[in-house]
């Protein structure tokens, strides 16, 4: 006789992230690996991406990232190259490859917030490719997310159809629907990401390692 297989459970989570949050990379990597150590264990989870901007009055031209973060957190361009290193070397352990360097930009993500939006609405299986598309599509590519045409192909890039994608750029839906979710989490008291809000009550900060996610999860699980 063997033993019985555990009774699965499966937790809510909500990832609340910026698409040119680099530490939101290294936190759903992290996120993911324990989610899969956790499978044996009869723990899983059904993940809805929650939009968050960081910089919501970037301007459509974007911003150079040095100049933003010399701007916004007073680093020297050497600190922020340091900074660009480290945070490679953290996305490279998840399998993630990111590139930016001195000439990449930084940019307004509410369009990219509301195909994510469109995409949890209309194909919620099909979100976490597209959130990993964007992710691609600024760390890797340095592509622009303010140009449709590249957030087209990222929703191309994750099974979605490209054309209504088209269309619910140039539409403006679900603006009201971003703008209130971004809300409703700064309301939570949500004011950096990664966020990863487990059963709506437990909050799991920053890019955490595996480790980290799999101890808490484990924990989070043996509650119920």
């Amino acid at each position: 006789m063997t033993d019985a297989a555990p009774a699965l459970k499966t937790l809510k989570i909500d990832f609340v992230s910026d698409v040119v949050c680099p530490w939101c990379v290294v936190g759903l990597g992290g996120l993911t690996t324990a989610l899969e150590t956790l499978k044996g264990e009869g723990v899983a989870a059904d993940i809805t991406f929650q939009p968050f901007e960081l910089n919501p009055q970037m301007a459509p031209e974007g911003e150079n990232i040095v100049e933003h973060i010399g701007r916004k957190y007073g680093a020297t361009p050497e600190q922020s190259a340091a900074n660009r290193v480290m945070i490679r070397e953290r996305a490279a352990e998840v399998g993630f490859d990111m590139r930016m360097g001195d000439d990449s930009r930084i940019w307004n993500t509410f369009d990219a917030h509301r195909l994510l939006h469109w995409a949890h609405e209309t194909a919620p299986d099909k979100q976490e490719a597209l959130k990993r598309a964007l992710f691609t599509a600024h760390f890797t590519e340095n592509r622009n997310l303010t140009d449709a045409g590249v957030l087209t192909q990222a929703a191309e890039a994750a099974g979605l159809d490209r054309a209504e994608a088209g269309e619910v750029l140039a539409s403006g839906r679900y603006a009201p629907e971003v703008r209130a979710a971004e809300e409703l989490w700064r309301a939570r008291g949500i004011t950096s990401v990664p966020a990863v809000v487990v059963e709506g009550k437990h909050l799991i900060s920053g890019g955490q390692p595996a480790a980290a996610f799999e101890e808490a999860l484990r924990k989070i699980a043996g509650e119920g």
